[in-house]
């Protein structure tokens, strides 16, 4: 059930989380299945952000076969008195059986009742949805996964992540106002498919396909050239399927949490992906490490962030 997690610490990759195209992947899954984690916190008590963090670590971030193939999110095998539909997949035996489910909803759903339902942990339902720690331990404890850094990993990515603002029992959307009455009717429409996050305390979304400047623009209040100049760009450069847009001006240091962690240069990072990643301004960037704005990172150059 948790070969993927094993998997994972195993060549190193739990601790690297934002190699070329991983960010990327992650992000586009938290803003597909924001909303489902949190229905699902409001129907059952499962906190959004362990869902989430769950489903990014057991679907690859919905890149697993058994996400794409069988829906099935979570990992979780036949048993629990399960009559349905399975998929035979290599994990602790090589024929073991996985659930298979006709649309993600049902996946994530079953998630919530095979915690709800089983009396291990029962004692995780004591605790507050605002208490991921504590269930993330509990979850370890419980028996969720062999893995000794279980709770550690899911932790990790709830906090890199900012998933912790799903647990407020809201849809975890920014509603910025907009300010034409043409904005104001497409508004809603706008943010059914953009979730605006918090990185380093500066709102960003996730540029879907077919946006533009003047699409955000119109439907956050923010101009294109605020835009722009927040995200560091030049005036004619296209925004791009994935891109991170901030809407807000960066911070001139990352979180407190990177005081003593700096950066490692990944394969395919440039000194403006990080600022991106970290939600800091690119000028900063370069003065922190006293570089040039010349320099080309090289794969395992260190950078102060903050």
């Amino acid at each position: 059930m948790h070969r993927f997690l094993t998997t994972l610490v195993a060549i190193g990759c739990a601790l690297c989380l934002h190699a070329q195209g991983t960010t990327q992947l992650w992000w586009n899954y938290i803003s597909r299945y924001a909303d489902m984690a949190v229905n699902q916190m409001q129907r059952y008590g499962v906190p959004a952000s362990i869902t989430l963090a769950q489903g990014l670590f057991e679907s690859g971030a919905g890149q697993s076969r058994l996400a794409t193939e069988g829906h099935n999110h979570f990992g979780i095998k036949v048993g629990m008195g399960w009559t349905g539909p399975y998929m035979i997949v290599a994990d602790d035996r090589p024929d073991d059986r996985f659930r298979v489910y006709r649309t993600d909803d049902e996946s994530f759903e079953d998630h919530s009742l095979f915690l709800r339902r089983n009396a291990r942990y029962a004692s995780l339902f004591q605790l507050k949805t605002t208490d991921y720690k504590g269930w993330a331990r509990g979850l370890k404890r419980c028996g969720y996964a062999t893995n000794p850094r279980y709770a550690d990993l899911l932790i990790g990515v709830i906090e890199r992540y900012n998933l912790t603002q799903f647990d407020s029992r809201t849809s975890g959307r920014y509603h910025a106002r907009a300010t034409t009455p043409e904005a104001q009717q497409s508004e809603s429409a706008f943010f059914a498919t953009h979730i605006v996050y918090k990185n380093n305390g500066v709102y960003m979304l996730i540029a879907n396909a077919g946006d533009t400047w003047e699409t955000i623009a119109r439907e956050t209040g923010v101009k294109p050239w605020k835009l722009l100049r927040y995200n560091d760009l030049p005036a004619d450069y296209m925004l791009r399927t994935g891109d991170i847009v901030y809407l807000e001006k960066k911070k001139r240091k990352a979180d407190k949490q990177f005081r003593k962690q700096p950066h490692t240069v990944e394969p395919g990072e440039s000194m403006y992906s990080i600022s991106q990643r970290y939600g800091i301004r690119l000028e900063r960037l370069y003065r922190m490490n006293d570089l040039p704005e010349s320099y080309e990172p090289q794969i395992g150059d260190v950078l102060r962030v903050r």
